[in-house]
C-alpha cells in the first residue's frame, strides 16, 4: 500500500481503515496488521489528527473504562559511576570523581525507606555500569530494601546492567537472572534500550549491551517467568525507519515471549551531554505525541502503553492519553538522571490525578503488575454545569 493510498483511505474513512487493520479481535488474534511500509507510512505521512483518531479508537477498544493507570515510585542510583560512558547521559561519573559515590545496602535502604514514608510503593532500582559492583551487593541490596520496607515491590536491574554483570562476573545472563529470580524479584525495567539498531548504538552508546544482547536479555527473562518493561530514547541520531524497526523487533520478541507488560518512549534531553554538541534541540512534544499513536496501533500485542508527564512535560503527556496511552507512569519521588541532563519535573499524587482527570480520564492507581490498587473520582462530564474537581 503506496503513502498516498494511505492518506487517500484515511482522509475518506478513518474508521473504515480501522476495521480493515482491527476488527473486533486484537490485531495479535488474527493474521492481519501492519506491515513495515505501513508502520513508516503511520509515521511520517499519516495526519496527526487522524492517527490520534485511529490508536484512541484502539485503545478504548482494549480500556472501555477510560481509566488512566498511574504508580507512586522512587527511582533512586545506587552509583553514578559507570564506564559504558553513553553519549546522552549526563549522570554518569568515572570512580576517581570528587561527586563520584557508590551507597552502601544501608544507605539505599534508608533513601526507599523515606520514599515509602512519602507514599512509594515500587522502587526503580538502576546504576551505572561500575567494575566494583558484584552480584553478592546487588543481592545484599534487595535484602536491604526488602528488610526496610517488607511492602516495597523491588524492579531492579535494566537488560544493559545484567548483561554487563553477567560479563563481569563471567557467568550466563541466565545464571544471574535465576540469582535475581531466587531473591524474590519478579520485574524488571526494560531501560537501556536506546534505539534497538547497531548503526544507532555505535554512534550514542558504542560501549553498552548490543541489540542482540538486550533483547537476548528480555527473551531469557520472559522464559524463567520475569515480566519486563520495553523503552525506546528518540530524538537524537536515529531514523524514522529506525524508530519502526525498534518497534518491530519488540513486537517481534513478544510475539515469542508474552513477557512484555508495557512500551515506555522518552525523547532525548541534550543537557549538559556530549550528544548535545551534535543534537541540540530536543525532539518536538508533537512528535512524542506521533510515536504513542504509531505505538499503540503497531505494538498490537502490548498491553500498555505510557504516556509521560514526566519525561516530556504535562501537556504532551495529556495529548499522549488521547493518542492510545492507557498509562501515566510514575510519580517519583527520588530521580536523578533526567535531573542531571537539566530535565527537572516534580509532582504529587494530587498533581498526578488532577492533570488525568483534566484530560477527560479516571485517575487509577496501580503496582508494578499493572493491577490497579485504587480508583479515583471520574471527572465530570463537559457541559454539565461544574468544574471537575481538583
Amino acid at each position: 500500500m503506496t503513502t498516498k493510498r494511505i492518506l487517500t483511505i484515511c482522509k475518506r474513512d478513518a474508521d473504515t481503515m480501522h476495521e480493515q487493520m482491527m476488527t473486533e479481535k486484537s490485531v495479535a488474534e488474527t493474521n492481519t496488521r501492519y506491515d513495515r511500509k505501513q508502520a513508516l507510512d503511520l509515521l511520517t505521512d499519516l495526519p496527526m489528527g487522524e492517527l490520534m483518531r485511529l490508536a484512541h479508537q484502539e485503545r478504548m477498544r482494549r480500556f472501555p473504562d477510560s481509566r488512566v493507570s498511574f504508580v507512586v515510585d522512587t527511582n533512586p542510583n545506587y552509583t553514578n559511576v559507570c564506564v559504558t560512558r553513553c553519549r546522552f547521559c549526563a549522570f554518569c561519573r568515572k570512580a576517581g570523581d570528587n561527586d563520584a559515590y557508590l551507597l552502601t545496602p544501608g544507605q539505599l535502604a534508608e533513601s526507599v525507606r523515606m520514599a515509602a514514608d512519602k507514599g512509594a510503593t515500587t522502587v526503580l532500582l538502576q546504576g551505572g555500569h561500575n567494575p566494583v559492583v558484584d552480584i553478592g551487593l546487588w543481592l545484599a541490596y534487595i535484602r536491604a530494601i526488602r528488610d526496610a520496607c517488607p511492602g516495597m515491590h523491588v524492579h531492579p536491574f535494566s537488560p544493559a546492567e545484567i548483561a554487563f554483570m553477567a560479563d563481569k562476573e563471567k557467568i550466563s545472563v541466565a545464571e544471574v537472572l535465576r540469582m535475581l529470580w531466587e531473591a524474590g524479584i519478579r520485574t524488571i525495567p526494560g531501560g537501556g534500550a536506546e534505539i534497538l539498531t547497531e548503526r544507532v548504538r555505535r554512534i550514542i552508546a558504542p560501549h553498552k549491551a548490543g541489540v542482540d544482547a538486550w533483547l537476548g536479555v528480555c527473551e531469557t527473562a520472559h522464559g524463567i517467568g520475569f515480566k519486563t518493561t520495553a523503552t525506546m530514547m528518540f530524538g537524537h541520531v536515529e531514523s524514522d525507519a529506525e524508530i519502526i524497526d525498534h518497534l518491530l523487533r519488540l513486537r517481534d520478541l513478544q510475539d515469542s515471549t508474552a513477557g512484555f507488560t508495557s512500551f515506555i518512549p522518552w525523547s532525548f534531553k541534550p543537557g549538559q551531554t556530549d550528544l548535545a554538541r551534535e543534537v541540540k534541540q530536543p525532539a518536538h512534544p508533537a512528535r512524542y505525541v506521533r510515536i504513542i499513536a504509531v505505538a499503540r496501533l503497531v505494538l498490537d500485542n502490548f498491553t500498555h502503553i505510557q504516556s509521560s508527564w514526566f519525561s516530556e512535560n504535562i501537556a504532551a503527556g495529556q495529548l499522549g492519553l488521547l493518542a492510545g496511552a492507557d498509562d501515566f507512569g510514575g510519580v517519583l519521588v527520588e530521580e536523578h538522571v533526567h535531573r542531571e541532563a537539566g530535565h527537572d519535573r516534580r509532582a504529587t499524587v494530587d498533581n498526578v490525578v488532577t492533570i488525568i482527570r483534566r484530560a477527560g480520564f479516571t485517575p487509577a492507581r496501580r503496582d508494578s503488575n499493572y493491577q490497579v490498587r485504587d480508583i479515583y473520582p471520574a471527572p465530570l462530564p463537559v457541559g454539565t454545569g461544574g468544574a471537575a474537581p481538583a
